[in-house]
Protein backbone atom coordinates (compact mmCIF):
# COMPACT_ATOMS: atom_id res chain seq x y z
CA UNK A 1 0.00 0.00 0.00
CA UNK A 2 2.88 2.30 1.02
CA UNK A 3 4.08 1.87 -2.51
CA UNK A 4 1.32 2.99 -4.12
CA UNK A 5 1.23 5.83 -2.29
CA UNK A 6 4.36 6.51 -3.17
CA UNK A 7 4.23 5.98 -7.11
CA UNK A 8 1.01 7.93 -6.66
CA UNK A 9 2.72 11.41 -5.22
CA UNK A 10 6.27 10.75 -7.84
CA UNK A 11 3.66 10.02 -11.01
CA UNK A 12 1.60 12.91 -9.86
CA UNK A 13 4.97 15.71 -8.89
CA UNK A 14 6.57 14.28 -12.52
CA UNK A 15 3.27 15.31 -13.77
CA UNK A 16 2.65 18.22 -12.63
CA UNK A 17 6.23 19.62 -13.77
CA UNK A 18 5.57 18.71 -17.51
CA UNK A 19 2.24 20.11 -17.43
CA UNK A 20 3.46 23.45 -16.42
CA UNK A 21 6.03 24.09 -19.22
CA UNK A 22 6.06 27.37 -19.32
CA UNK A 23 6.55 28.16 -15.87
CA UNK A 24 8.72 24.88 -15.01
CA UNK A 25 11.07 26.52 -17.48
CA UNK A 26 11.25 29.62 -16.30
CA UNK A 27 11.82 28.36 -12.56
CA UNK A 28 14.52 26.15 -14.48
CA UNK A 29 16.56 29.10 -16.27
CA UNK A 30 16.21 31.48 -13.20
CA UNK A 31 17.48 28.71 -11.01
CA UNK A 32 20.44 27.47 -12.95
CA UNK A 33 21.60 30.82 -13.20
CA UNK A 34 21.30 31.82 -9.69
CA UNK A 35 22.99 28.27 -8.96
CA UNK A 36 26.12 29.16 -11.67
CA UNK A 37 26.55 32.22 -9.65
CA UNK A 38 26.33 30.01 -6.14
CA UNK A 39 28.63 27.58 -7.49
CA UNK A 40 31.08 30.27 -8.68
CA UNK A 41 31.09 31.71 -5.24
CA UNK A 42 31.52 28.03 -3.76
CA UNK A 43 34.30 27.35 -5.90
CA UNK A 44 36.34 31.00 -5.22
CA UNK A 45 35.89 29.81 -1.34
CA UNK A 46 37.21 26.74 -2.05
CA UNK A 47 40.09 27.85 -3.44
CA UNK A 48 40.75 30.53 -1.24
CA UNK A 49 41.16 28.19 1.25
CA UNK A 50 43.39 25.95 -0.89
CA UNK A 51 45.70 29.05 -1.56
CA UNK A 52 45.46 30.01 2.41
CA UNK A 53 47.09 26.70 3.10
CA UNK A 54 50.04 26.89 0.42
CA UNK A 55 51.03 29.82 1.69
CA UNK A 56 50.87 28.39 4.97
CA UNK A 57 53.06 25.58 4.33
CA UNK A 58 55.81 28.14 1.98
CA UNK A 59 55.05 31.43 4.55
CA UNK A 60 57.98 31.08 7.40
CA UNK A 61 60.42 32.78 9.95
CA UNK A 62 63.62 33.02 9.40
CA UNK A 63 65.87 32.36 12.39
CA UNK A 64 69.46 33.50 12.07
CA UNK A 65 71.63 32.00 14.04
CA UNK A 66 74.74 33.41 16.32
CA UNK A 67 77.85 32.78 14.45
CA UNK A 68 79.65 31.68 17.72
CA UNK A 69 76.97 28.94 18.40
CA UNK A 70 78.34 25.48 18.52
CA UNK A 71 75.96 22.60 16.78
CA UNK A 72 75.07 21.48 20.26
CA UNK A 73 73.88 24.74 20.97
CA UNK A 74 72.28 25.37 17.31
CA UNK A 75 70.45 21.43 18.08
CA UNK A 76 69.22 22.48 20.82
CA UNK A 77 67.53 25.66 19.48
CA UNK A 78 65.69 23.29 16.54
CA UNK A 79 64.27 20.95 19.86
CA UNK A 80 63.05 24.52 21.63
CA UNK A 81 61.67 26.05 18.36
CA UNK A 82 60.37 22.94 17.57
CA UNK A 83 58.22 22.41 20.71
CA UNK A 84 56.07 25.18 20.16
CA UNK A 85 52.66 25.43 19.59
CA UNK A 86 51.46 26.04 16.37
CA UNK A 87 55.10 25.10 14.76
CA UNK A 88 54.93 22.82 11.44
CA UNK A 89 58.50 22.21 10.47
CA UNK A 90 62.23 23.64 11.36
CA UNK A 91 64.51 23.54 8.60
CA UNK A 92 68.03 24.33 8.96
CA UNK A 93 69.96 26.41 6.01
CA UNK A 94 73.58 26.24 6.42
CA UNK A 95 75.53 29.01 5.47
CA UNK A 96 76.89 27.99 1.90
CA UNK A 97 72.76 26.99 1.36
CA UNK A 98 72.40 30.91 2.01
CA UNK A 99 75.24 31.86 -0.37
CA UNK A 100 73.59 29.84 -2.95
CA UNK A 101 70.48 31.14 -2.79
CA UNK A 102 71.70 34.61 -3.27
CA UNK A 103 73.57 33.75 -6.13
CA UNK A 104 70.82 32.06 -7.88
CA UNK A 105 68.71 35.39 -6.85
CA UNK A 106 71.37 37.34 -9.10
CA UNK A 107 71.53 34.89 -11.87
CA UNK A 108 73.72 36.60 -14.78
CA UNK A 109 75.53 38.84 -11.96
CA UNK A 110 76.63 35.74 -9.50
CA UNK A 111 80.10 36.80 -10.42
CA UNK A 112 79.50 39.51 -8.06
CA UNK A 113 79.49 37.03 -5.46
CA UNK A 114 83.13 35.92 -6.36
CA UNK A 115 84.69 36.74 -3.32
CA UNK A 116 82.15 35.07 -0.87
CA UNK A 117 82.86 32.12 -1.17
CA UNK A 118 86.19 32.00 1.02
CA UNK A 119 84.99 34.27 3.68
CA UNK A 120 81.21 33.61 3.74
CA UNK A 121 78.85 36.66 5.29
CA UNK A 122 75.75 34.81 5.76
CA UNK A 123 75.13 33.34 8.66
CA UNK A 124 73.47 29.76 9.61
CA UNK A 125 69.48 29.71 9.74
CA UNK A 126 66.27 27.69 10.56
CA UNK A 127 63.10 28.47 8.42
CA UNK A 128 59.96 28.07 10.43
CA UNK A 129 56.41 27.28 8.72
CA UNK A 130 53.85 27.39 11.08
CA UNK A 131 50.33 25.28 10.93
CA UNK A 132 48.03 28.44 11.57
CA UNK A 133 49.26 32.42 9.75
CA UNK A 134 47.31 34.21 12.45
CA UNK A 135 50.14 32.49 15.14
CA UNK A 136 53.21 33.87 12.95
CA UNK A 137 53.75 37.23 15.24
CA UNK A 138 53.40 35.35 18.54
CA UNK A 139 55.74 32.35 17.44
CA UNK A 140 58.04 34.78 16.67
CA UNK A 141 58.33 36.81 19.75
CA UNK A 142 58.69 33.82 21.39
CA UNK A 143 61.75 32.39 19.21
CA UNK A 144 63.49 35.84 20.15
CA UNK A 145 63.89 35.40 24.02
CA UNK A 146 65.74 32.22 22.67
CA UNK A 147 69.72 31.96 23.22
CA UNK A 148 71.70 32.03 20.10
CA UNK A 149 69.37 34.10 18.12
CA UNK A 150 70.76 36.51 16.17
CA UNK A 151 68.09 38.22 14.24
CA UNK A 152 64.34 37.28 13.11
CA UNK A 153 63.07 37.77 9.77
CA UNK A 154 58.81 37.58 9.47
CA UNK A 155 56.23 39.02 7.15
CA UNK A 156 54.00 39.42 9.92
CA UNK A 157 52.24 42.70 7.65
CA UNK A 158 51.96 40.99 4.57
CA UNK A 159 50.48 37.83 6.73
CA UNK A 160 48.23 39.84 8.42
CA UNK A 161 46.94 41.27 5.00
CA UNK A 162 46.58 38.09 3.22
CA UNK A 163 44.57 36.59 6.15
CA UNK A 164 42.12 40.10 6.47
CA UNK A 165 41.51 39.62 2.00
CA UNK A 166 40.81 35.69 2.93
CA UNK A 167 38.79 36.58 5.64
CA UNK A 168 36.83 39.62 4.16
CA UNK A 169 35.84 37.38 0.61
CA UNK A 170 34.92 34.38 2.58
CA UNK A 171 32.39 36.40 4.62
CA UNK A 172 31.40 38.50 1.32
CA UNK A 173 31.04 34.80 -0.09
CA UNK A 174 28.38 33.26 2.67
CA UNK A 175 26.32 36.47 2.86
CA UNK A 176 25.78 36.07 -1.27
CA UNK A 177 25.43 31.86 -0.90
CA UNK A 178 22.40 32.41 1.79
CA UNK A 179 21.02 35.36 -0.45
CA UNK A 180 21.22 32.49 -2.91
CA UNK A 181 19.53 30.08 -1.23
CA UNK A 182 16.69 32.19 -0.27
CA UNK A 183 15.92 33.62 -3.79
CA UNK A 184 15.96 30.04 -4.95
CA UNK A 185 13.22 28.99 -2.51
CA UNK A 186 11.23 31.77 -3.31
CA UNK A 187 11.32 30.97 -6.69
CA UNK A 188 10.58 27.51 -6.71
CA UNK A 189 8.01 28.38 -4.16
CA UNK A 190 6.49 30.48 -6.73
CA UNK A 191 6.35 28.27 -9.32
CA UNK A 192 4.70 25.88 -7.29
CA UNK A 193 2.09 28.22 -5.79
CA UNK A 194 0.84 28.75 -9.48
CA UNK A 195 0.39 24.55 -9.82
CA UNK A 196 -1.50 24.83 -6.70
CA UNK A 197 -3.84 28.14 -7.48
CA UNK A 198 -4.85 25.95 -10.89
CA UNK A 199 -5.79 23.46 -8.17
CA UNK A 200 -7.37 25.00 -5.36
CA UNK A 201 -10.65 23.07 -5.43
CA UNK A 202 -9.33 20.05 -5.80
CA UNK A 203 -7.16 20.16 -2.31
CA UNK A 204 -9.95 21.75 -0.73
CA UNK A 205 -12.03 18.51 -2.00
CA UNK A 206 -9.42 16.51 -0.88
CA UNK A 207 -9.16 18.37 2.62
CA UNK A 208 -12.53 17.62 3.20
CA UNK A 209 -12.86 13.76 2.68
CA UNK A 210 -9.54 12.97 4.89
CA UNK A 211 -6.86 13.33 3.40
CA UNK A 212 -4.02 14.28 4.99
CA UNK A 213 -1.82 17.56 4.23
CA UNK A 214 1.47 15.19 3.56
CA UNK A 215 -0.76 13.56 1.23
CA UNK A 216 -1.96 16.50 -0.27
CA UNK A 217 1.91 17.90 -0.27
CA UNK A 218 3.46 15.33 -1.75
CA UNK A 219 3.08 15.68 -5.28
CA UNK A 220 4.23 19.76 -5.29
CA UNK A 221 6.92 18.46 -3.10
CA UNK A 222 8.54 16.17 -5.93
CA UNK A 223 7.77 18.88 -8.56
CA UNK A 224 9.95 21.01 -6.37
CA UNK A 225 12.44 18.53 -5.53
CA UNK A 226 12.73 18.00 -10.00
CA UNK A 227 13.37 21.88 -10.68
CA UNK A 228 15.79 21.58 -8.54
CA UNK A 229 17.68 18.42 -9.01
CA UNK A 230 17.66 19.22 -12.82
CA UNK A 231 18.75 22.88 -11.72
CA UNK A 232 21.40 21.60 -10.09
CA UNK A 233 23.16 18.89 -12.34
CA UNK A 234 23.01 21.45 -15.02
CA UNK A 235 24.59 24.12 -13.41
CA UNK A 236 27.23 21.75 -12.23
CA UNK A 237 27.91 21.00 -15.98
CA UNK A 238 28.31 24.94 -17.10
CA UNK A 239 30.06 25.46 -13.78
CA UNK A 240 32.84 22.79 -14.77
CA UNK A 241 33.27 24.14 -18.35
CA UNK A 242 33.41 27.83 -17.10
CA UNK A 243 35.94 26.70 -13.79
CA UNK A 244 38.16 25.16 -16.74
CA UNK A 245 38.32 27.72 -18.57
CA UNK A 246 38.66 30.68 -16.04
CA UNK A 247 41.17 28.84 -13.95
CA UNK A 248 43.38 27.36 -17.16
CA UNK A 249 44.24 31.37 -17.81
CA UNK A 250 44.96 32.03 -14.06
CA UNK A 251 47.13 28.98 -14.26
CA UNK A 252 49.05 30.36 -17.19
CA UNK A 253 49.62 34.32 -15.72
CA UNK A 254 53.51 34.58 -14.82
CA UNK A 255 51.70 35.86 -11.11
CA UNK A 256 50.95 32.16 -10.13
CA UNK A 257 54.03 30.84 -11.62
CA UNK A 258 56.30 33.28 -9.67
CA UNK A 259 54.07 32.82 -6.06
CA UNK A 260 54.23 28.87 -6.58
CA UNK A 261 50.78 28.22 -5.82
CA UNK A 262 47.99 26.28 -7.45
CA UNK A 263 44.42 26.52 -8.24
CA UNK A 264 42.51 23.45 -7.37
CA UNK A 265 41.24 20.84 -10.40
CA UNK A 266 37.62 20.96 -11.11
CA UNK A 267 38.06 16.77 -9.99
CA UNK A 268 39.34 17.88 -6.72
CA UNK A 269 36.54 19.40 -5.82
CA UNK A 270 33.72 17.79 -7.80
CA UNK A 271 33.24 15.76 -4.99
CA UNK A 272 32.57 18.36 -2.63
CA UNK A 273 30.37 20.53 -5.02
CA UNK A 274 28.03 17.43 -6.35
CA UNK A 275 27.11 16.53 -2.43
CA UNK A 276 26.46 20.74 -2.04
CA UNK A 277 24.25 20.32 -4.89
CA UNK A 278 22.53 17.66 -4.53
CA UNK A 279 21.56 18.83 -0.90
CA UNK A 280 20.69 22.21 -1.60
CA UNK A 281 18.23 20.49 -4.92
CA UNK A 282 16.61 18.74 -2.89
CA UNK A 283 16.55 21.18 0.67
CA UNK A 284 15.22 24.12 -1.63
CA UNK A 285 13.11 22.40 -3.55
CA UNK A 286 11.27 20.93 -0.55
CA UNK A 287 11.26 23.94 1.33
CA UNK A 288 10.02 25.96 -1.82
CA UNK A 289 7.41 23.45 -1.68
CA UNK A 290 5.95 23.71 1.72
CA UNK A 291 5.82 27.53 1.52
CA UNK A 292 4.04 27.74 -1.55
CA UNK A 293 1.32 25.33 0.19
CA UNK A 294 0.88 26.73 3.21
CA UNK A 295 -1.63 29.04 2.61
CA UNK A 296 -4.25 26.46 0.78
CA UNK A 297 -3.41 23.95 3.09
CA UNK A 298 -5.11 25.87 5.62
CA UNK A 299 -9.23 24.82 5.32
Amino acid sequence: MKFNILGYLIKEGIRNTLKNKKSTMASLVIMIATMLIFGLFFVVTENINSVMEQIEAQQGIQVFIEKEATQAQITELKEKIQALDGVNNTQFVTKEEALNTVKNQFKEHKNLLTGYDEKNPFPASYIVTVTDLSKIGSIAKQIETFENVNEIMSKDATTDALLSIANGIKIFSGIILVFLVVISIFIISNTIKLTVHARRREISIMKYVGATNNFIRGPFIVEGIIIGLVSAMLSIGFISLIYDVIAGKIMASQLMGVMGISLLTFAEIFNLIFVVYLILGIGIGVLGSVVSMKKYLEV
